[in-house]
């Protein structure tokens, strides 16, 4: 039969399979991406783009009361007396503003700051995004004389007459009024969210709270009208703004400083589209900071933008930090008398813990159109942020320090905390290394498990075992004149991939490092090494190679001397043995194997009588045979390893890395079934 082929494609896919989502079905297709989960937390989420809106109409100094009511029918109401969202026809969309606010994700008074100098983000989805989550949604506008109401019953814009929805785009005009604002209220989709989802009260306190410090004078009231609920309302006001919210999070500490307040303005230049070009544009940055140290070792920093709390930090969180830790260090500790011994040592410097050690600080940023690292808002990602915010609270720091504005004693005070901080953590540091010294090295100095000889130099020779049931037979075969032995019990460090100090800190790497006692890294000495040999004896199956590879990688990264000077051998252990005519015979490989039988199947022998045994490891192997495999050097066979093989290794260690240890599980997976001669079978799962 002729063999036929066809580009025709196996499954269907054309311009028909291209979905695409419309208006607000992206939103309940994927509402992690927009509100961060189906949860509680994306719940609340909802809540906080309501109030964050009316936030915003607060701090643009168009409203001073803001009313947030959870009802008794699990729907949440959001009140302020700003200015009211427009409800004139919409130029382009031809509908009322008011509907396009809450229909079109990307719509709203932000872009561009003409309604807003500064708002709480740039995205523009909070309010279409409540409506594209909720069953029901009614808004309501106080502006131009009227009240208007618009009502949503699952996304469709009309008006609810008792229970009955009419659909329609026109608003209707319900009562006079000489009062402007927006009531925007709510029912959450419950078949969106998560069952145990739920509104938490002590959070809304919480960020209703912190939004009043943001913006003084702003009155915010919040009424749990809820079943099953006895809570009052609470209103909550503030006339001190960070100061206050500075005092609140410090509570009764003992104070070391009073509050210091840093501000200053700044502008910077970002790229953003303009009819449909990236166009250079200037934007002019308020930074706000207000600090104060207290007694106690733990930190409370938290970081605004406009009215938002972000807080994964960001741009301004990172030009915070290092302006506190940079002024520190180059002014308040600079030729201390009490940091003059770790001068020395060149660790007198103080690092960001050491600065933040008992510090209470709020930094406010306030700028047009920020740019967030997601749609949740908790980071900001505005570069040009970080450079003001250094700049201010370095210049602020420095001058406090300085006496501008500063009691003596607060300074002295500051000094010394900071001071002491760096002293703790040096000492601190320095007992943690003595004492993982002292429980891996014995009485004389070495490593515990290491089983020296008595004679070191040139024709000495150090074993590297793979684990305990190795080391016992090795330990008894060998010639204690001039072998040692170190087991590996626990997991060799992968060199390749790690940073120095998880290199360090690795059990296995110190061991080694310090029974062959020539240093590591740069500062290796080859002449200070106490063994003439490296041996590396591992099992011969896939587990052993690869933590010979793992040996060899950290010999090679952090000892190559070693290999460049050919002082490094791996051991070649069988995998098979056999006993025939009272002669031992033993293969290294399958292959190896299968050659033996066929020399060995002559006359009235047959390969099927002949039966070999597979070592799974050095621990099976008997004393005689493990001597006879790897330490009579009259018998074994030992593999000089170069540099050339070091490299060769160091690429597997990396690849073995990604495949046993990386994200993907198939891969993963398939290797095992691959390879799953060379495993323990009853270790597999898979």
């Amino acid at each position: 039969m002729a063999n036929t082929t066809t580009n025709a494609p196996t499954t269907g896919y054309d311009a028909a399979d291209i979905e695409t989502l419309e208006g607000l079905d992206a939103v309940r297709k994927r509402p992690g991406m927009y509100i961060g989960g189906t949860g509680s937390a994306g719940l609340m989420h909802l809540v906080w783009e309501l109030i964050d809106n009316s936030v915003d109409e607060a701090a643009a100094g168009e409203a001073n009361k803001v009313f947030v009511t959870f009802h008794r029918d699990d729907s949440v109401e959001v009140t302020d007396n700003g200015r009211g969202i427009p409800i004139g026809k919409h130029p382009k969309r031809k509908v009322s503003a008011l509907e396009v606010v809450l229909t079109e994700l990307h719509a709203g008074g932000k872009f561009g700051g003409g309604a807003y100098a500064s708002s709480g983000g740039l995205h523009g989805v909070g309010a279409s995004v409540v409506n594209a989550l909720s069953v029901k949604l009614k808004a309501e506008v106080d502006r131009e004389g009227s009240t208007w109401a618009l009502d949503f019953s699952e996304r469709v814009p009309g008006h609810f007459t008792g229970s009955s929805f009419k659909r329609g785009h026109e608003l209707k005009k319900i009562a006079r009024t000489k009062k402007t604002g927006t009531r925007i209220r709510f029912w959450p989709d419950t078949d969106i969210f998560d069952p145990e989802a739920a509104i938490e009260w002590d959070e809304v306190v919480r960020r209703v709270k912190l939004a009043c410090f943001l913006v003084p004078g702003l009155r915010i009231t919040l009424e749990d009208r809820r079943t099953g609920s006895r809570r009052d309302p609470v209103e909550f006001l503030s006339r001190g703004g960070l100061k206050d919210l500075v005092n609140d999070m410090a509570g009764d500490k003992g104070t070391i400083t009073d509050v210091i307040a840093l501000s200053g303005i700044d502008t910077f230049e970002e790229k953003v589209p303009i009819d449909g070009k990236m166009t250079m544009v200037e934007r002019e940055c308020t930074v706000d900071v207000a600090l104060r140290w207290v007694d106690g070792f733990d930190s409370q920093v938290i970081t605004f933008v406009n009215t938002i709390p972000t807080n994964e930090g960001g741009t301004h969180l990172i030009g915070f930090e290092r302006a506190m830790t940079k002024a520190a260090n180059d002014v308040l500790l600079k030729d201390m008398r009490k940091l003059a011994k770790l001068e020395k040592s060149n660790k007198h410097k103080a690092n960001k813990d050491d600065v933040q050690e008992g510090l209470v600080a709020v930094c406010k940023v306030t700028f047009p159109e920020p740019q967030f690292r997601g749609q949740t808002k908790q980071e900001l990602g505005t570069p040009g942020v970080q450079k003001i915010v250094y700049d201010v609270v370095k210049q602020g720091m420095v001058d406090w320090y300085n006496g501008v504005g500063s009691k003596k004693t607060h300074v002295n005070g500051v000094r010394d905390k900071i001071a002491m901080a760096i002293i703790n953590r040096v000492s601190t540091k320095q007992a943690l290394d003595n004492k993982r010294k002292l429980t891996s090295l014995g009485s004389t100095g070495m490593p515990g498990k290491l089983a020296d000889c008595r004679n070191h130099g040139p024709d000495s020779e150090l074993l590297i075992v793979e684990g305990d049931s190795a080391a016992g037979p090795a330990k008894q075969g060998r010639n204690a004149e001039y072998m040692a032995v170190l087991p590996l019990r626990g997991k060799v460090v992968n060199a390749g991939k790690a940073t120095l100090k998880q290199v360090l800190d690795n059990a296995e790497a110190q061991n080694l490092f310090t029974a062959i006692g020539g240093g590591s890294g740069k500062d290796f000495d080859l002449t200070q090494t106490r063994y003439g040999r490296i041996i590396i004896l591992c099992d011969a199956d896939v587990d052993g190679s690869h933590i010979r590879c793992l040996v060899l990688t950290l010999l090679y990264k952090y000892m190559r001397p070693l290999i460049e000077a050919g002082r490094v051998y791996a051991a070649q252990p069988p995998l098979f043995s056999t006993k025939v005519g009272g002669k031992a015979y033993r293969a290294f490989t399958d292959e190896h194997r299968d050659q033996i039988t066929a020399e060995l199947s002559t006359g009235n022998r047959k390969a099927e009588s002949i039966k070999w045994q597979r070592f799974k490891g050095l621990g099976e192997m008997n004393v005689d045979e493990l001597e006879h495999a790897a330490l009579n050097p009259d018998t074994r066979i030992l593999r000089r390893l170069t540099i050339e093989d070091a490299e060769t290794e160091r690429r597997r260690a990396e690849t073995m890395f990604d495949v046993l240890m990386g994200s993907d599980v198939s891969i993963r997976r398939d290797y095992i079934i691959k390879n799953s001669d060379d495993f323990d079978a009853a270790a597999l799962d898979v």
